[in-house]
């Protein structure tokens, strides 16, 4: 029961919701960089939200089933075609022995998610299944999926009653939209920097950009305050203002300390907005109250509940 890469993507891993309770060791929390697709997904086939699944950057790679299952693609839309078929993103779609799925250069958003009903069999590292591609880590959680990798399933699935429903697409309207507002709250050093032009820019990120850091394009931050700085503890999403003045923001797998002072921390809901941002999308920054993110997050995981009920009565259905 397994699926095999037979042409690679730019960067395809395997992730779960993270590795948490080792930042002190130095190692990422890493994870899925775009949450709320990675849940969707797994939702979808049936799974717990949490469970390991691929997720491809901006490239996408060439997969085939070598039994039969169940699979659900969403994020970024890199072009799916099962068999030489295009699919729609957003449904379950059934799988036989013997399909290959392909996929191409995403046309919307950076990161696409593949969700397989079962989950995928590999072996966790510190609690996670979660890549940790700098780490001296052997096996698939090492490194990114090559050519010749056969990943084990935990299930084989068929089913030939598989009703024609999806998700509604207006979900994933936040990588389609021409221009983006990206929320925040205020950072420990926020009064160190001019934080008025911080907000009124339109930002873009570099295309040195990646799961450790998105590097922004604009003017340079001033800062007020020249102090310095010890190392301090930092999270996904921590915006930091180096010596330079263009911001970076850490990412899934950025550093778990760093010296650089932060003008703010992106809200926990618009991580996934943030990590699906094209570097020829520009976006602002919004600030909120610790409050107002915290509010946003239960809407979320109430959003999240719905989804699941429906979801498991259209599952109910199936026989």
């Amino acid at each position: 029961m397994s699926l095999e890469v037979i042409e690679e993507g730019l960067y395809t891993t395997i992730q779960d919701k993270g590795r948490t309770g080792y930042q002190s060791y130095g190692f990422s929390v890493s994870g899925a960089m775009d949450e709320f697709a990675s849940v969707m997904a797994n939702l979808l086939v049936g799974n717990d939200p949490e469970e390991a699944l691929i997720e491809m950057s901006f490239i996408g790679p060439t997969i085939k089933f070598h039994k039969t299952t169940i699979i659900a693609i969403t994020g970024a839309d890199m072009s799916a075609n099962l068999n030489d078929q295009p699919i729609p993103l957003g449904k379950p779609i059934s799988i036989n022995e013997g399909d290959v799925l392909q996929f191409r250069t995403a046309k919307t958003g950076l990161y696409s998610y593949i969700a397989v009903k079962g989950g995928i069999d590999v072996d966790a590292v510190l609690g996670s299944r979660s890549t940790i591609a700098r780490a001296k880590v052997d096996g698939f959680l090492g490194r990114k999926l090559i050519i010749g990798d056969t990943i084990q399933l935990n299930m084989s699935f068929t089913t030939h009653s598989l009703s024609n429903w999806r998700l509604n697409p207006s979900f994933f309207d936040y990588m389609v939209q021409p221009s983006q507002t990206v929320r925040y709250i205020k950072g420990p050093q926020y009064d160190w920097f001019d934080h008025q032009s911080f907000e009124l820019t339109d930002w873009s990120t570099s295309t040195q950009s990646n799961r450790m850091g998105y590097r922004l394009k604009g003017p340079t931050i001033q800062r007020k305050n020249q102090q310095q700085l010890l190392t301090e503890a930092t999270t996904f999403g921590s915006i930091q203002i180096p010596a330079n003045g263009q911001p970076i923001v850490l990412m899934a797998d950025g550093q778990p300390t760093g010296g650089y002072p932060k003008i703010g921390q992106v809200a926990k809901v618009d991580l996934g907005k943030l990590s699906q941002i094209r570097p020829s999308q520009s976006f602002r920054f919004q600030q909120i109250s610790v409050d107002e993110a915290i509010e946003l997050l239960h809407e979320r995981l109430k959003l999240y509940r719905q989804i699941q009920q429906f979801i498991f009565e259209k599952w109910s259905e199936v026989r």
